[in-house]
Parts: C-alpha cells; sequence; structure tokens
C-alpha cells in the first residue's frame, strides 16, 4: 500500500514531456470533465423542474460576467507568457509575479463581487424582467453564494497556469472534475434540507476543490501568497496583455446576458432549455474545436515566413474540421430527442421539456461547423500578429447577435428555439467573413478545389445522415404504431418507452451512420479520411512519441471548470 501510495504521488506531481502525453492527458481529462457536466445536469434534472432550474442557472450570470472578464480573460491569454518568461529568467522573480497577481485579482474581484452582491435584486430585475419579484429575490440570493465561488476560481486559475508553464498536466486537468464532483454532491445530500441553494452551495465547494487539489504541488514548487497590492511592472504587463481579451470578452458578455433577458419573456423555463442544449452542443465544440485550434496555432506560427506552408497548414486545418464536427452535426439533429431523453429524461424533465431541449439542440448543432472554424481562423490571424481582426469580427458577429434574438423573439414571436437559430447565423457571418479576409491575407485559401472538397464531405454527411433517419424511424414502435400497416413490425422494433432500448436504438443509429460516412468519405477519395485511417494505424504500431524541446514554449490554455454547460 505505502508502495502505491508513493507511485500515486510521483504520478501526480510528474512533468508531462512529450506532446502526445500532456495532449492525450489534456483531451482526456477534457472528455471526463464534459462528460461529468452532464451527469452534473442529469442530477439536476433529477432533483428540480426546469422552471426552478432556470433560477438557479440566470443566477450564474453575474459571477460569470466577473468570471470570464476578470479571471478566464486575464489567466487564459496574459498571465501564462509572462510566468513562462519569468521562469526562464529565476524562479524566485516568477513566484513573486504569481503571488502578487492571486493578491490584486483578490482585491479587485472583492471589490466587483460586493457591489453586484448588494445591487444583485435591481440588475436582475432589468437583465431578467420575466421573472417576478420573489423570483428574482432567490435569484440574487443564489448569486451572492456564488460568488464565492469565483473567489475561489481567481486563485486557482493563477495556480492552473502556473502549473502548466511548469508542465505539471495532471493536477490542472483533475481540477474540474473535483468542482463537478462538488456540484454533484452538494446536490444529492443538501436539497432535501436547502432546496435549490443546495446547488449553490455545491458550486462553491466545488470551487474550493478546484483550488486545494492544486494549492500543494503550487506550494512545493514554489507559489505563495504575497500581500502586496502594488503592481510592478510584471503585473502591469499582465493587464496590458489581457486587455484586449478582457475587452472582446465583456463584449460577449452582451450576448449572453440578451439571450437570459429574452428567455425569461419567453417561459420561465424557457432558460433550462437553453442551457440544457447548449451543454450537449459543446461537446463537439470543445472536445474537436480547441483540440485543433491548439494544435494548430504553434505550426501556423513557425511557418510565418513561409505563405505556402501557412496556406497548406491553415487549409489542412479547416478541412480537417469540417470533415470531424459536419457529421455529427447530422448527428445532433437526427438523433436530438433520443439524445435530450437519454442525458436529462427524468420524472420531472417531461415530454414537452425534452421537445423543448431538443429543438434548441438541434439549431445549435447547425453552428458546431463554424464555431470549430472560428477558432482556426483567428489562431491564423493571431499567427500573423494580427489580433485585432478577429475582435473586430466578434463585435460584427455580436451585433447580428443581439439583433437577431430580438428580432426573432420580439418581432416573430418564435419560442426559445429562435435564440440558437441568431447565435447560428451570427456564427456563419463571422466565419465567412473570416474566411475571405485570410483568403485576401494569404491567397489561394478558397478556390474550386476548396469547394470541390466541401462538396464531397457534405454528400458523405448527408448520406449517413440519412441512413441515421432512416434507422432511428425503422427500429422504433411508436413510428410503427402511427402507421396503417399489416407489416408485422413487432418482430424487429424496439419499444422506445424503455430507457435501455433507446440507448441502443441511438448507439446502432449512430454508430451505422458513422461506418456509411467513413466508407463514402473513403470512396470519394477525402484527404482526411485516408490521413485518419493512417493515425490510427500509427498508433496501433505504437510508434515513438516526440519529445518537447526543453526550451520550447507550449502555449497552454486552462481548462474552463463549466459553471453551467
Amino acid at each position: 500500500m505505502e508502495d502505491l501510495i508513493i507511485k500515486g504521488k510521483k504520478l501526480l506531481n510528474s512533468q508531462q514531456n512529450t506532446v502526445l502525453s500532456a495532449a492525450s492527458l489534456i483531451m482526456i481529462m477534457i472528455v471526463a470533465s464534459r462528460v461529468l457536466g452532464l451527469v452534473r445536469q442529469r442530477v439536476l434534472a433529477n432533483y428540480f423542474a426546469p422552471s426552478e432550474l432556470s433560477l438557479f442557472f440566470a443566477a450564474f450570470r453575474l459571477p460569470d460576467t466577473i468570471f470570464e472578464i476578470l479571471v478566464f480573460g486575464t489567466f487564459s491569454s496574459a498571465f501564462i507568457p509572462v510566468f513562462t518568461k519569468a521562469i526562464r529568467e529565476g524562479k524566485g522573480r516568477a513566484w513573486q509575479i504569481a503571488g502578487r497577481v492571486v493578491t490584486i485579482g483578490i482585491l479587485i474581484f472583492g471589490v466587483m463581487a460586493i457591489a453586484m452582491g448588494i445591487w444583485a435584486p435591481q440588475i436582475y430585475s432589468l437583465i431578467a424582467p420575466g421573472y417576478d419579484s420573489t423570483q428574482v429575490r432567490q435569484i440574487s440570493s443564489l448569486a451572492r453564494v456564488l460568488f464565492a465561488a469565483q473567489g475561489f476560481f481567481v486563485i486557482s486559475y493563477v495556480l492552473t497556469g502556473v502549473l502548466e508553464s511548469l508542465r505539471r498536466f495532471l493536477i490542472p486537468a483533475l481540477a474540474p472534475i473535483f468542482y463537478n464532483f462538488g456540484i454533484i454532491l452538494g446536490t444529492i445530500f443538501l436539497t432535501p434540507y436547502m432546496g435549490l441553494m443546495a446547488p449553490a452551495i455545491g458550486v462553491v465547494i466545488g470551487a474550493a476543490a478546484h483550488f486545494l487539489i492544486q494549492y500543494p504541488l503550487s506550494r512545493k514548487l514554489g507559489f505563495r501568497f504575497v500581500w502586496d497590492f502594488k503592481p510592478d511592472s510584471s503585473v502591469k504587463k499582465v493587464g496590458q496583455l489581457a486587455l484586449p481579451r478582457v475587452v472582446d470578452l465583456a463584449f460577449d458578455q452582451i450576448g449572453k446576458t440578451t439571450e437570459l433577458f429574452l428567455s425569461s419573456i419567453i417561459s420561465q423555463a424557457a432558460y433550462t432549455y437553453y442551457i440544457f442544449a447548449n451543454t450537449l452542443q459543446l461537446l463537439p465544440v470543445t472536445l474537436i474545436g480547441t483540440s485543433l485550434a491548439k494544435a494548430i496555432l504553434p505550426l501556423l506560427s513557425r511557418a510565418d515566413g513561409d505563405i505556402k506552408e501557412f496556406r497548406r497548414i491553415l487549409k489542412v486545418g479547416i478541412f480537417q474540421a469540417v470533415f470531424l464536427t459536419l457529421p455529427l452535426t447530422a448527428a445532433l439533429i437526427i438523433l436530438r430527442i433520443p439524445l435530450v431523453r437519454l442525458v436529462y429524461g427524468t420524472k420531472i424533465f417531461d415530454w414537452n421539456a425534452t421537445v423543448q431541449t431538443g429543438m434548441v439542440l438541434s439549431v445549435y448543432a447547425v453552428a458546431i461547423v463554424t464555431q470549430t472554424l472560428m477558432s482556426i481562423l483567428s489562431r491564423a490571424f493571431f499567427a500573423l500578429h494580427d489580433t485585432k481582426t478577429p475582435v473586430k469580427i466578434s463585435f460584427i458577429g455580436l451585433g447580428l447577435l443581439v439583433i437577431g434574438d430580438f428580432v426573432l423573439v420580439k418581432g416573430f414571436g418564435f419560442p426559445v428555439w429562435a435564440l440558437a437559430a441568431s447565435f447560428a447565423f451570427s456564427t456563419y457571418i463571422e466565419a465567412i467573413i473570416l474566411l475571405i479576409l485570410i483568403n485576401k491575407r494569404i491567397g489561394e485559401v478558397i478556390n474550386k478545389d476548396f469547394f470541390v472538397h466541401l462538396i464531397k464531405i457534405s454528400l458523405a454527411t448527408l448520406t449517413s445522415g440519412g441512413v441515421m433517419y432512416f434507422l432511428i424511424k425503422f427500429f422504433d414502435r411508436w413510428y410503427w404504431i402511427r402507421q396503417t400497416t399489416s407489416i408485422p413490425f413487432e418482430s424487429f422494433v424496439l419499444d422506445t418507452r424503455y430507457s435501455l432500448n433507446v440507448l441502443i436504438l441511438t448507439i446502432m443509429a449512430f454508430l451505422i451512420g458513422m461506418a456509411v460516412y467513413g466508407g463514402l468519405s473513403l470512396l470519394f477519395k477525402i484527404d482526411e479520411a485516408g490521413y485518419l485511417v493512417q493515425v490510427v494505424k500509427r498508433f496501433i504500431a505504437k510508434k515513438t512519441i516526440p519529445t518537447i524541446p526543453q526550451k520550447e514554449e507550449e502555449p497552454v490554455t486552462p481548462i474552463t471548470p463549466d459553471t453551467q454547460g
């Protein structure tokens, strides 16, 4: 047992010194965190009706605003480069910077949290007018508790940046998992005594665990709290680097606040449907979009002086993004109802809630491809040392999103799926503009071969989608019951009143659909299909894993704790 404990500590504290080991570890933990996030949402759906949950999700709006702007905006783009540079100059200086950033961050956060906590009822009355005064007071009470969780994140995200800069990826990757566990356990054990306040307390417990799991190793490596509120040159540098990202994220909050504003007007439960659908569609966006974007940036940066190579890498990234996400779009649209039933279906999450969430999910799914492309195209501009263009285009997208939301909901009176439709439209416009601009910058990205390639992928996707649709209908007992036929369908159909049969039918339809997609991709000689086969062969053959050079700076981005979905 002692030997096992020693080995466990060694694993937790060890560096990941290969590209594949670091990337694989981060990917596995992202998958685990997102899957656990779905479990968390399922637990919430089991204890609270959609109308109650909407109050809990609405309470996140103000705390999430602080998190996105102050915490994630700063530490994902500014703190890590400054800390990494300081490490090369001397670890003592680097730890001083980390400690001072924590201290100043807590001060700024405390002032903002206290102000928003005091004025929460007035603010929520403005941004969520569909809720009555009693509900607004409940939302405000929940928000004040949730602010405590964001305080832990101010510290823990610095520790995440510190550990990842020192290539300790396992502990930071585990932190979001502990965060989700906190919410799940808090909901299960405290709900009978505290009602809707229970998951809010669970969020605080999870955020504390997010910090506590990272603190021992960070302290062992040299981190200390520094009670000095005066920013030095390095801290000022963090602020300067973070400013463009902070401004961008601040404007993003306008769009998210608009979604809450209009959801509360549509119905009390609408915001829950919106958040639940968003949780599902973010899975492929995070796993594929984030992974490709993180992988392509260093490659594009190295090819900056070679336009031909830069163009080749970018086109490979674009085609891989479309190839991997387009069939998932079809799958989410076709399988939306069984997916929602399997993930969220409880006694109090009824058929109407399933249909409403499924509609939002199917519309959201249309934007999976464009969200992934936006991540890649933005990185292309970053690699060309142009950070302004993506931000400018994001402002255009934000304007379209807000206008579209109000036109569709207030103008035409459409239900909550209209918010997803407006989001999808804005992402398409942003992706198209970014693609046109990068084509003007480097040339020959958009040409005849480009469109032929996309058409091949689209044809394979449409065919696989048709197969999935046929299977999901043909083997569903309730489809045949509604038909006038003498065919003895009972001998080959599944009774989808039972969850196990729904699971079997959904997995069968998805796997066969993906097999059809892969087969047609190879038949159409789509390069990405052949490359995927080669990757699988290499993995089976266990090729040598490349080592990260000790002096090479590896860009990292903290894994978000997935507060709502």
